[in-house]
């Protein structure tokens, strides 16, 4: 374990380079390796969304959600990471802000999936023509009956993502992502979510794990897939068990952290357990109010994201 942190602590830096051509250099293959380009969205729909509709706790205030969104900016702007912007639209992308789940970026480029929430159908488009604008090849792109959303995977190592199959990721999804990324040597492991709330609520396989370096991760037990937690463990993860209680308060927003770098992440502010657990392990966190942006909408600051650049781990 103590070898993975000396090599992550020099990792040799990639640059960003949107200019050379049309071709974008994407490269994603751990979910805490230092971030360099991100894909985001402005709030557009939201702003005026119907909340039941859309399954949000309550009636949206459009200048608070706003400017909550304006410091998230600003964060992962100090973080060092370059900011690619999806075109804004007169759409009715509500959830469009939340660019993690509607596609996936690996190694050489991106895979366009179908969510499992229908409202969110449109996003796989807007997605692919971003990255047709950009000159990302795109890998594959995941047809019906699959669903897979970006936020049920994140990466238990360079090779191997964990999967979390439920209400928004389904096996025929599962199946499809296998395929596609078989070429590229990468790996599925797949675990159960639970029930928990039904199908209209958003539990994700990230609501539940937020990897936080390469042997430390954010975690609310309860709802933890048992195989997958020993997983962690036998690989030699200190796995962080964030209070209950503030993750019942944030409707498990507490747990939905954003790794820039090795320990280095932003949170959403209110949960001082939670924040100060991450501090004691190392972290450096930096937070911001969500009261808006993220709790009422089912989206914490990962998902507010689609990473397209990590460092890549030099041996």
């Amino acid at each position: 374990m103590g070898d993975d942190v000396s090599r992550v602590r020099s990792r040799k830096r990639v640059a960003v380079d949107r200019h050379a051509g049309r071709h974008m250099n994407v490269s994603v293959s751990s979910t805490s390796a230092p971030l360099r380009c991100v894909a985001m969205r402005r709030p557009g729909a939201i702003l005026s969304a119907d909340h039941e509709r859309w399954h949000y706790t309550k009636p949206i205030d459009a200048r608070a959600l706003t400017e909550q969104y304006e410091q998230f900016v600003a964060l992962v702007e100090a973080s060092g990471a370059d900011i690619a912007w999806l075109p804004d639209g007169d759409d009715d992308l509500a959830d469009s802000v939340f660019t993690y789940d509607p596609s996936f970026v690996v190694p050489g480029g991106a895979v366009v999936l179908r969510a499992g929430k229908p409202l969110r159908a449109g996003e796989a488009d807007l997605h692919a023509r971003f990255y047709e604008a950009e000159g990302i090849p795109i890998l594959g792109r995941m047809e019906a009956p699959g669903t897979f959303e970006g936020g049920d995977s994140f990466w238990l190592d360079d090779r191997t993502l964990a999967v979390g199959r439920g209400f928004r990721t389904n096996q025929s999804g599962i199946d499809q992502m296998t395929d596609i990324l078989a070429p590229l040597g990468i790996e599925l492991d797949v675990y159960d979510l639970p029930y928990h709330l039904g199908p209209d609520a958003c539990l994700h396989l990230m609501s539940v794990v937020s990897a936080l370096d390469v042997d430390l991760a954010l975690v609310h037990p309860p709802l933890m897939p048992t195989a997958l937690h020993q997983q962690m463990i036998d690989m030699g993860f200190t796995l962080l068990a964030a209070p209950a209680d503030e993750f019942d308060a944030s409707l498990g927003l507490n747990l939905n952290v954003l790794a820039t770098g090795p320990r280095q992440v932003i949170a959403v502010d209110g949960f001082p357990g939670t924040l100060q657990l991450m501090r004691d392990a190392g972290c450096d966190v930096s937070t911001f109010v969500a009261d808006e942006l993220c709790i009422p909408c089912e989206g914490g600051p990962t998902c507010l994201t689609r990473p397209l650049l990590r460092e890549t781990l030099r041996e």
